[in-house]
């Protein structure tokens, strides 16, 4: 039996894609093994999202070779998508498939096997019109599963390679996706999140159907599921038809990503991100008062070209103003290719690690105010581990509805189930919770007969 050993770089859209080609190996027959012993054809999902991720993909590619210099090397992802020629100059890389034609990947490898040339089986991402299927009928390692639903971004932002990485918007057909989040469901998850390259833009490309219905679709047809999480949407993706759904939702979770990248407006001009704070404000404020109690989580690049510190105050003093409740933050870094890259005012990285620093303290200090407002009340819970830092003390962790890491005593038959838990100290990263009760089935029928 074939050994086939996976390493994924980036974000989660490449994780489960991962998952996706896996499943296309086991079904030729292949083994799964750890990436770190020896396999007989090593798979390197790449992502290029910064210079640094180029870098670490290389690493990892050198990596395999090293490992087993006999074994087929197939590169694949972001980074093989938008510099094949870089990674085919890698003395061992065999085979390299970008962000498209994934199935393609086991015929090359016969193929390599036949005739030992390397094989450069990218093509150009733009013309790609149609969203790829890709099934994923079960995750390894995870208790909330994905469910990719589009691929592709139109927006060009200043700072970002990712549309030339993935290409233009594309959705996946509906019934694709309630397919399978009912197959996911059937395998045993309670939530699933949905993901992709830019999530919120689901529907754009479709004549009559958009994100609004689909969110419908999947609570009134998939049967058992019990949380739609939505990985990340754009403020102007939540549209009054889509906060009115979320509004009447019993599955949708109190929390939301919602990007920021800057909370200024001249900033946001330079990013060419697609809306003002005036806008960003109104949506926010609107869906907070259909989910209240909402977590609104984030990212922020700090130090873009030409931030002044009144335009970085402007950030911090919107964040703080808006109690989002934990932020994801970055220096600017230069990506190779991009407008950003090429702007004057590029800011010291003195400057930049000092602004993280006080914006990290600030998400810190609004992560804990955020927590403290559920302590003594019982949230439901879904036990995804045992506690990682100590796996021998009876206790697991797993996340709330609106997204607050819980610790707590449970069992293993526990993992994955939804379980009620009362949240005995508030606190961040973690909130200490007493176990109450598995909420069962059963329960859940008489409740809705009610």
């Amino acid at each position: 039996m074939s050994q086939v050993a996976f390493h994924t770089l980036g974000c989660k859209v490449n994780h489960y894609e991962t998952e996706a080609i896996w499943q296309l190996f086991k079904a030729q027959g292949y083994e799964r093994v750890d990436f770190e012993s020896t396999a007989d054809v090593y798979v390197i999902n790449t992502c290029t999202v910064t210079n640094t991720g180029d870098k670490k993909s290389r690493q990892v590619i050198r990596r395999a070779v090293r490992k087993n210099p006999d074994a087929v090397i197939c590169v694949t992802g972001c980074y093989a998508q938008t510099s094949p020629a870089e990674i085919m100059a890698i003395p061992g890389v065999d085979i390299v498939v970008g962000t498209q034609d994934r199935v393609k990947m086991l015929g090359y490898i016969e193929q390599f096997k036949q005739e030992r040339q390397p094989i450069n089986g990218v093509g150009n991402i733009m013309k790609n019109r149609v969203y790829e299927e890709l099934d994923v009928p079960a995750f390894t390692d995870r208790t909330r599963a994905s469910l990719k639903i589009q691929e592709g971004c139109n927006n060009f932002c200043t700072f970002c390679i990712i549309p030339w990485a993935r290409g233009l918007m594309r959705s996946r057909d509906p019934k694709e996706v309630i397919r399978q989040a009912q197959q996911l469901v059937d395998a045993g998850y309670k939530e699933i999140v949905l993901t992709g390259i830019h999530t919120g833009g689901y529907g754009q490309d479709m004549k009559d159907y958009n994100l609004a219905m689909l969110l419908s679709d999947m609570e009134a047809q998939v049967k058992g599921l019990k949380r739609i999480r939505i990985s990340s949407i754009e403020a102007s993706q939540l549209t009054d038809e889509v906060i009115e759904v979320i509004n009447k939702s019993k599955l949708i979770v109190r929390h939301m990503h919602i990007p920021l990248q800057s909370g200024s407006d001249t900033v946001l001009k330079r990013m060419r991100r697609k809306y003002t704070m005036a806008e960003y404000a109104e949506r926010l404020v609107k869906l907070k008062k259909a989910l209240p109690g909402l977590a609104v989580t984030s990212d922020v690049i700090v130090g873009f070209p030409g931030e002044t510190e009144e335009e970085f105050m402007e950030t911090y003093n919107f964040i703080k103003d808006h109690k989002f409740s934990e932020l994801h933050v970055f220096p600017y870094s230069k990506r190779t290719g991009t407008p950003a890259a090429r702007m004057e005012d590029q800011i010291d990285e003195n400057i930049k690690n000092e602004r993280v620093h006080r914006l990290i303290s600030l998400s810190d200090q609004l992560a804990k105010e955020y927590a403290s407002r559920f302590e003594n009340e019982v949230l439901e819970v879904i036990p995804e581990e045992k506690y990682k830092e100590d796996p021998s003390s009876g206790l697991y962790e797993g996340y709330t509805d609106n997204y607050l890491k819980v610790v707590f005593p449970a069992t293993e038959d526990m993992v994955g189930k939804l379980v009620k838990v009362k949240i005995t100290k508030s606190g961040y990263p973690y909130n200490e919770g007493q176990f109450v009760r598995v909420i069962d089935d059963i329960e859940e029928i008489q409740q809705e007969a009610i």
